[in-house]
């Protein structure tokens, strides 16, 4: 027996939208997600966005916009020409490239031939994040090149110690990023990176002996190369200058399609006693503001 179709109307449809859009605001109000207003309202995890990561979607007045709404405090990874644009928007650039030609973390102070270019602009961004107060500048190992471990290690101990004075007398922090190696995909890993596990990079900070030196703790590689996250947080608490969130895998954004459970390690962060910044450095794959707001509701603990 066949069933007769009834025309679906424009009221129908009309009205199954009304539905569906009742729906998503009741699953909106069960999650606790707002779609305006500040996204961070706790105040004890000082929020910042990495620029290049939404660089495609937005401009920088743009992301600055963005980062006042939400209620973060810092748009990082700028260079000193976009210093002044933050502080017209009240905002800090909580760590900062070190100048050098990209990308940054090719050429690296493993390799004393490009000590004297490193150093130099490094130093040139520690007097530009000095007159501004603000607070990081980003160091690198940098490739492999054939250079051993050990070798490596030592020659950036001994490039990161001719920092040092200036970035003392200054008062800004130099931190270095391990960076994973096993992803084989643009940005989101690094095949060949010397400064690839938590403890080599944690070794060179500690030879370099300087209370302004420091480990940009970046989550999404920590758990990509080392894992044991927390327990890495409270091990090394004293020396993180810095902090960086990404969904794993993906280097996504930070939601349950991802393996990290940013909630608990971002209450483990606040328990050390970190008053730093956490960056978000997720490349987003769908609406990037209410991906940006998603990462800054979740970790705002």
């Amino acid at each position: 027996m066949t069933k007769q179709t009834r025309k679906v109307t424009r009221r129908d449809i009309m009205q199954m939208a009304g539905l569906g859009a009742a729906t998503l605001a009741l699953g909106s109000c069960a999650s606790g997600q707002k779609n305006t207003g500040p996204a961070a309202t706790k105040g004890r995890i000082n929020h910042s966005v990495a620029q290049w990561c939404f660089a495609e979607h937005w401009d920088l007045d743009k992301i600055c916009h963005v980062a006042k709404e939400l209620g973060l405090k810092s748009v990082e990874l700028v260079g000193p020409d976009a210093f002044p644009t933050l502080k017209k928007y009240g905002l800090v650039c909580a760590i900062s490239p070190n100048g050098t030609p990209d990308p940054p973390f090719v050429k690296g102070l493993n390799n004393p031939k490009y000590h004297d270019m490193i150093i130099a602009k490094t130093q040139e961004t520690i007097d530009a994040c000095s007159e501004y107060n603000f607070p990081n500048v980003i160091a690198f190992t940098g490739f492999r090149e054939d250079i051993p471990d050990d070798v490596g290690a030592k020659n950036c101990v001994a490039g990161l110690k001719k920092l040092m004075g200036r970035a003392e007398k200054k008062k800004v922090n130099v931190c270095m990023e391990i960076l994973n190696s096993r992803v084989d995909v643009e940005m989101k890993g690094h095949p060949g990176y010397q400064g690839d596990h938590t403890d080599y990079c944690m070794d060179i900070i500690k030879k370099v002996g300087s209370p302004r030196m420091k480990i940009l703790f970046d989550i999404y590689h920590v758990q990509v190369m080392d894992g044991d996250i927390i327990s890495r947080i409270k091990q090394y608490a004293e020396y993180i200058g810095h902090v960086h969130t990404a969904g794993n895998p993906g280097r996504n954004e930070l939601d349950d399609t991802q393996e990290i459970n940013y909630r608990a390690v971002m209450k483990a962060l606040v328990d050390t006693g970190y008053k730093g910044y956490v960056g978000h450095e997720f490349i987003p794959t769908r609406n990037p503001l209410k991906s940006l707001r998603q990462a800054v509701e979740i970790c705002d603990v």
